[in-house]
């Protein structure tokens, strides 16, 4: 039996508004369902994005159905982070607390003076670093890594350092950043955990025997299958929700999700990607080809 109905694939973006017209290093999210995997939907900022996904899940519960929801950015920090910021080991309050310092707007949002507040409350310079703005500094956020000096943090998860070509929670600007897509996305999962109150699981901080199972995902896992299977003019952010949301949920249908998930205790503190060590299951799984 599958462990979920639904699976929903989300490529985030920290950025702002990226307009009407689909394009590159927006949001993209798609669904499969049924054993079929619809159309990815271009998601132009958070904003509608959040929306969306309320609707969504909220949909889907009302329907009984299971949700699997993947977003393509860490969960978690490397150890010691979160403690040192809420005093709680508990992962979740650290979304909470981003949640309650991130202001955030189409147009705009204060990611880049929240991390150089952050940096100004612990010692040395640093963990945070990278200022995607040419012409505005941040007292405490230096523009390059090198400039660091805070070594109270590892500069990677443990899962990173399995998932090679993976970048550090603390560059928030530049080719491949993943820190303003943690920043800009921990507060809108702490939302819909609060919406939806005993109806979400984060995975793997908690048990997934709720409705819905919010997961991180990493599409470059599957790499290989994504630009094997592009279709003509299709945009890449888009063709990795709909590869990986096919591949996940061919894998649950032959009952091999169970395996992956599992192995996702290794990160109970710091967050896992979904997949890191089944990359050649995931593979397959993606060309339709699955073993249980």
């Amino acid at each position: 039996m599958s462990l979920f109905d639904t699976y929903i694939m989300v490529d985030w973006s920290g950025g702002n508004d990226a307009g009407p017209t689909p394009r590159k290093d927006a949001i993209w999210a798609c669904i499969a369902r049924g054993g079929v995997t619809e159309t990815p939907v271009y998601l132009r900022n958070r904003e509608v994005a959040e929306t969306w996904l309320t609707e969504m899940i909220a949909d889907e519960i009302g329907a009984g159905r299971r949700v699997c929801a993947g977003f393509d950015f860490p969960f978690g920090y490397p150890r010691g982070f979160g403690a040192a910021l809420t005093g709680s080991n508990d992962p979740l309050a650290l979304w909470d607390w981003f949640a309650d310092h991130i202001e955030d707007a189409p147009e705009g949002n204060n990611r880049c003076q929240v991390a150089s507040d952050i940096n100004a409350l612990l010692e040395g310079v640093g963990p945070y670093w990278g200022n995607p703005y040419p012409t505005r500094d941040f007292a405490h956020l230096p523009r390059k890594g090198l400039a660091r000096s805070n070594r109270d943090f590892p500069e990677k998860r443990a899962v990173e350092e399995l998932a090679k070509g993976s970048f550090t929670c603390w560059q928030l600007s530049g080719a491949g950043a993943v820190g303003s897509q943690v920043m800009m996305g921990l507060p809108v999962l702490a939302r819909l955990r609060h919406r939806f109150s005993g109806q979400v699981a984060a995975w793997p901080f908690e048990v997934l025997d709720r409705p819905v199972a919010l997961v991180e995902i990493w599409p470059s896992l599957i790499a290989g299958a994504v630009a094997r299977d592009m279709r003509a003019g299709e945009i890449k952010d888009a063709a990795q929700v709909r590869v990986l949301a096919g591949a996940v949920a061919r894998l649950d249908a032959k009952g091999a999700l169970e395996p992956l998930l599992r192995a996702g205790t290794a990160g109970d503190r710091e967050g896992w990607i979904l997949g890191v060590g089944f990359e050649a299951q995931l593979e397959r799984a993606a060309t339709g080809e699955v073993y249980a």
